[in-house]
């Protein structure tokens, strides 16, 4: 068994661990599938069986969730005459690209039930392109979705975007992330890798070339640093709006001698335009918290320590990224009022009390999210 063992682990990368004590990661590739492994991964040993099945059970739960959830958004707001309207185009191609981002986890369910890198090559490039359009997509909508925002609720009268603005919007999203996307698969710039257990994949952040180095700066900076300034610079200008919102308030009641001026408001609409903005806020904090681990990690890798990348490290940001494509579709739902009301007039055994009032028709007139 001993001299079998020695036989099976071959290459310098196993000389180490050539008395057969441990399996290492990577064991048993040959050819394509070996030539696409970062050698820094080939110095660990094998994950227990227990971690493999672990992970499978976790991506089989987030992709239920998530394909449940962000098919629900895309049929309701797909079919819901009311909720096609410009702002609420950015929330589908939200849950569309969420959809994807989970679309590929079958994959990656299918490799950790192998315990490896089972679908080999092929199967790793699938699944990281599927991921860089959806995850950079993804970021880039969020931008979007807040810019819509802050456009609306700073500029009530006249900052509404049109359908056609909204569309050029989306469209954009789509071109900027395909160079990202597409590059690495034809191995132009960069190239996609296996990662951590080998049973994901994304693009290569180890190898120490000074293309890999400028591929991964120049990638973070598009996918993570644009978007997420966008998303600070337009939040932040609706916390100042709302701000001097409410000291004008407070200047005009003291004026007046009153305790408040809410009575004199439109109290339901504000309400309805405030629960979608904090919507639209949790989903763009959801995408900062969870691709920021992700983002550290690349960087990490391509420019710091590499050692402290150890397989099961690195495959947390991994798990991070895709809990947010289930989590997404669920906020819109708890919060976004006439998609509630959808829901409830089509599913009324989930018994969602989301109530048709005054209130619902003042949104109707007045925000961003309904029908122009």
């Amino acid at each position: 068994m001993e001299n079998d063992t020695v036989e099976y682990f071959s290459g310098a990368h196993f000389a180490a661990l050539k008395s057969g004590e441990l399996e290492l990661l990577g064991a048993g590739l040959t050819g394509e599938d070996l030539a696409a492994v970062p050698e820094h991964w080939l110095s660990y040993p094998a994950p227990p069986a227990s971690a493999h099945t672990a992970l499978a059970l976790l991506y089989t739960f987030f992709t239920a969730a998530a394909l449940l959830g962000n098919g629900l958004v895309i049929f309701i707001f797909s079919t819901t005459k009311s909720l096609r309207t410009s702002s609420n185009l950015l929330i589908l191609q939200l849950s569309v690209l969420d959809f994807i981002m989970m679309a590929k986890a079958p994959i990656f369910i299918y490799n950790s039930a192998m315990k490896g890198f089972a679908l080999g090559n092929a199967g790793c490039q699938v699944f990281a392109l599927m991921g860089a359009y959806s995850g950079i997509g993804a970021g880039m909508t969020n931008a979007c979705i807040a810019y819509d925002r802050h456009s609306t609720i700073t500029r009530p009268l006249d900052g509404r975007l049109s359908r056609g603005k909204v569309l050029l919007m989306m469209a954009f999203v789509w071109i900027y992330a395909t160079p990202w996307a597409l590059l690495p698969l034809f191995k132009i710039w960069g190239r996609y890798v296996p990662e951590g257990y080998l049973t994901s994949c994304t693009f290569d952040y180890l190898t120490n070339t000074f293309d890999t180095k400028l591929f991964v700066a120049c990638i973070f900076t598009c996918s993570y640093v644009f978007p997420m300034s966008m998303i600070i610079y337009f939040y932040s200008g609706i916390v100042k709006q709302v701000f001097a919102h409410e000291a004008a308030l407070r200047e005009q009641a003291k004026k007046m001698n009153v305790e408040s001026l809410r009575a004199n408001q439109s109290s339901g609409a504000e309400s309805a335009e405030i629960r979608i903005a904090k919507a639209a806020l949790t989903v763009c904090f959801l995408f900062v918290a969870s691709w920021t681990p992700y983002g550290v990690m690349a960087l990490i890798g391509a420019f710091g320590d590499q050692a402290l990348l150890t397989p099961g490290v690195t495959m947390i940001p991994a798990v991070a990224c895709k809990a947010v494509a289930c989590i997404d579709p669920w906020v819109y739902a708890i919060s976004h009022p006439k998609y509630r009301q959808e829901l409830q007039k089509r599913m009324p055994w989930l018994q969602i009390d989301e109530p048709d009032d005054t209130a619902s028709t003042a949104t109707t007139n007045t925000a961003p999210t309904a029908p122009a």
